[in-house]
């Protein structure tokens, strides 16, 4: 009986230890843990993270293991998280992908996740993240992709960084960073996209970036950078972005004006190359086989020493058990990108990346029209794989259609999703239910072409498609315009804060939209005269510079009849349909026409509504006609113009309107 405390003390420690061993013994599940607590601070959005559970069995929302049971992919974007990243992260030596943008996570970039030194992907932007950007990345010698942009970050971007040689895109748009472009981000040979605009960033542009065989996007706008522009940049073309730098000169560029030896010869205009780069942090993590090397705390050391010595058949026992545990659960396996990477360049064997629990296999092949060579429509296979994307890109860029990305819904059949492709270009996604497209395969591929064939500077650009059998889904991938629809920008108020267009804006915004429907109702080459059908202000989007882009175009080439007639509704009510429709049945050019003049009204006088304004145009009174938040700051010539072209416009007669190649003969005069 003497021993017996000696029995309850071991069975109590023996407990202990088999409750606690899970997280007590596994470092990567203990990192998990401290992770989500400084992640999820109200413990509501990462409910099935637990102590007691298997992040390699598929229990742990957004987390996947390679095959040697080692955490590989964190993938949590549009979450709604809003807490910080904890130092802990580093523990994670094997983590390749880490996907935590689209959140509201503040505070610094831990500098420890330089450790990581397998990660390829780091997206961390759309988030509220603040401080400086860690010199100590220029270690994590894996990175492919870094997404930094749309936080609050400070401070210079680190000479460091042109370490990085995988490095295929690099965006830090968007931020509040200061200093000058570092000249080691040349030594990125690898490097495709390279985004600085929207920051407070000076001094010249370095040349060595200009030299860089790969690059193909470089976007300095909106900064104070000032001196001569290389002019190897000419070679990007539109890829190179350089508006609102009111310093910088150069030759070859449209808008920049020429050098004089002033500019070159100023002294104020650095452009600094690093030195003393630190080395590596960490140790490196070796991945590769089953058990990646990690530091522990020596406190934790000293207790697993003590733990092995005094209980060493118990220790024994538990660890045949967590072996055994260990070979029995399923391990997630790393997954193949299938299909075409246009945006990085990468081929599919150059780029692996650990399956998500959110990609279903069943219909990752995708349902493609174009398949086994069908081009009987006049499809060429270079205009078909251009246009291509796989469905693993659509959900990707948008983050699995979440919620937070959703754009708006047009009725039943159709919803537009903001996205970003992997090179961080910005995207919208439209939505659309197969059942809403033409049932005929002919047909639907013939709609196709003819959205592939409308290329023109005010016609929202579509990047691609993407059509699944097993979602029973297409999806048609455009640029996307940041500054909203036309719409947005009516029935404002100045006093309330509201948005209002100055007078020379909403000249160009109205030139630009007879451009674009100029564009579609001439026949070219390779392009067939297009009628829109639904010209309106919710179709008609702005650029950062208030040009307006008309989307929508072509679109009812590739939907059911009954699709479209449903929309119309909408467009009677706002006064945009041609009252002939209504015996005919039938769009034409002149029912473009009608719209484009209701559109004219409406960015005159500010305002939604339009069945008064025929009346104020024809009485002459331009102070009741036109927007009265201009507070009189307005050509009353142009004013006068514009209104007389709105009149003849909506005309009750068709053949009283006139087309669109004379109404931009007019407005251009």
């Amino acid at each position: 009986m003497g021993s017996s405390p000696v029995l309850v003390l071991l069975l109590f420690l023996s407990s202990f230890l088999l409750f606690t061993a899970p997280t007590f013994g596994n470092p990567e599940l203990r990192a998990l843990m401290e992770l989500k607590a400084a992640l999820d601070p109200t413990g509501q959005l990462l409910s099935s993270w637990t102590s007691g559970g298997d992040p390699c069995r598929g229990a742990f929302e957004g987390v996947a293991c390679n095959e040697h049971g080692k955490v590989a992919n964190i993938s949590l974007q549009g979450k709604g998280l809003s807490g910080s990243i904890s130092p802990a992260l580093a523990e994670l030596r094997c983590l390749s992908g880490l996907y935590l943008h689209y959140n509201a996570l503040t505070g610094e970039i831990p500098r420890e996740i330089a450790n990581l030194t397998e990660l390829s992907d780091l997206y961390l932007n759309v988030n509220n993240f603040s401080g400086s950007i860690p010199a100590e990345i220029g270690s994590m010698v894996s990175l492919q992709v870094l997404q930094l942009c749309y936080n609050q970050l400070t401070g210079s971007i680190p000479t460091q960084l042109g370490l990085l040689k995988k490095l295929s895109v690099l965006a830090l748009q968007s931020n509040h960073l200061t200093g000058a472009i570092p000249a080691s981000l040349g030594d990125l040979t690898q490097l495709m996209r390279l985004d600085l605009s929207f920051n407070r960033l000076f001094g010249s542009i370095p040349i060595k970036l200009a030299q860089l065989a790969q690059l193909v996007v470089l976007d300095v706008r909106n900064n104070s950078l000032s001196g001569s522009v290389p002019s190897d940049l000419k070679k990007l073309q539109e890829g190179f972005q350089y508006g609102n730098n009111n310093d910088l000169c150069g030759t070859g560029f449209s808008s920049l004006r020429v050098c004089t030896s002033a500019d070159l010869l100023n002294p104020n205009r650095p452009e600094p190359f690093g030195a003393g780069i630190p080395q590596s942090v960490g140790l490196d993590a070796h991945c590769n086989t089953t058990h990646c090397s990690n530091t522990l705390k020596s406190s934790a050391v000293a207790v697993i020493v003590v733990v092995v010595v005094v209980f060493g058949m118990m220790a024994f026992g538990l660890f045949a058990y967590l072996w055994y545990r260990r070979h029995k659960q399923k391990i997630g396996s790393l997954l193949d990108v299938s299909g075409d990477r246009r945006s990085t360049g990468q081929s599919k064997d150059s780029y692996r990346r650990s399956a998500s629990s959110l990609i279903s296999v069943e219909y990752s092949s995708g349902w493609d029209p174009l398949a086994d060579g069908r081009s009987g429509v006049g499809f060429s296979q270079e205009v078909s794989q251009s246009f291509r994307f796989n469905l693993e890109e659509v959900e990707s860029a948008t983050e699995y259609f979440s919620q937070v990305n959703l754009l708006g819904k047009k009725g039943n059949f159709a919803a537009t999703y903001k996205g970003t492709l992997r090179d961080g270009t910005m995207v919208a996604v439209k939505r659309i239910s197969k059942t809403s497209c033409k049932s005929e395969e002919v047909e639907f591929l013939m709609g196709l072409k003819t959205l592939t064939s409308l290329t023109h500077e005010n016609l929202v650009g579509l990047r691609g498609f993407c059509c699944s059998r097993g979602r029973g889904e297409c999806f048609l991938i455009y640029d996307f315009i940041p500054n909203g629809s036309l719409s947005q920008y009516l029935d404002t108020d100045d006093d309330k804060n509201g948005h209002v267009l100055e007078w020379s804006t909403r000249v160009s915004i109205i030139k630009g939209i007879a451009k674009g429907i100029e564009y579609l109702h001439s026949s070219r080459p390779n392009k067939p005269s297009l009628v829109h059908q639904d010209i309106s202000a919710e179709n008609v989007l702005l650029n950062y510079n208030f040009k307006p882009l008309i989307s929508g175009s072509g679109l009812h080439k590739l939907l059911a009849d009954d699709v479209v007639f449903s929309g119309l509704k909408a467009s009677a009510a706002m006064g945009y349909l041609a009252p002939e429709y209504t015996t005919t049945g039938r769009f034409t050019e002149k029912s473009d026409v009608f719209a484009f003049g209701v559109l004219v009204f409406q960015i005159l006088t500010g305002k939604r509504k339009t069945t008064h304004l025929r009346l104020g145009a024809e009485s002459g009174k331009l102070e009741d006609l036109i927007d009265e938040n201009l507070k009189g700051n307005f050509s009353k010539p142009e004013a006068a113009k514009l209104a007389g072209i709105a009149l003849v416009c909506t005309s009750e007669t068709p053949s009283h309107r006139p087309t669109m190649e004379a109404l931009l003969q007019e407005l251009n005069k």
